[in-house]
């Protein structure tokens, strides 16, 4: 249905992508340290507030991490020439999905279904 993708491009996406993405997390790393409990150094609600931040930096943090996970299977996928295709039924991807996604793995339909 859809022509093969220019796999250089989205190569160059991906890389992009992923160098973004171990930048952000370097700069997360302080708020996922170990929250300190003394209530002499730091106020009941500042250790409320310092929780949840550190929840919500171990929840991006995941979060990239899968990311990251499916931006290298996509970059195998570049390798091995099969970036672009669907997994479930083969056909190619259409290119517009992959500029929002370039780690796409299912066309728009095997994705809605």
């Amino acid at each position: 249905m859809f022509d093969e993708p220019d796999i250089p491009h989205f190569r160059q996406r991906l890389q992009q992508m992923r160098s973004e993405i171990e930048a952000l997390e370097q700069t997360r790393d302080a708020s996922r340290a170990t929250v300190e409990l003394d209530q002499t150094r730091v106020g009941r609600l500042s250790r409320m507030d310092a929780l949840q931040q550190q929840a919500m930096a171990q929840a991006a943090n995941e979060r990239a991490r899968l990311k990251l996970k499916r931006i290298a299977s996509a970059l195998q996928r570049c390798d091995d020439g099969s970036y672009g295709e669907c997994l479930r039924c083969g056909e190619f991807i259409n290119p517009r999905r992959l500029e929002v996604d370039p780690a796409a793995t299912l066309c728009i339909h095997c994705a809605e279904q």
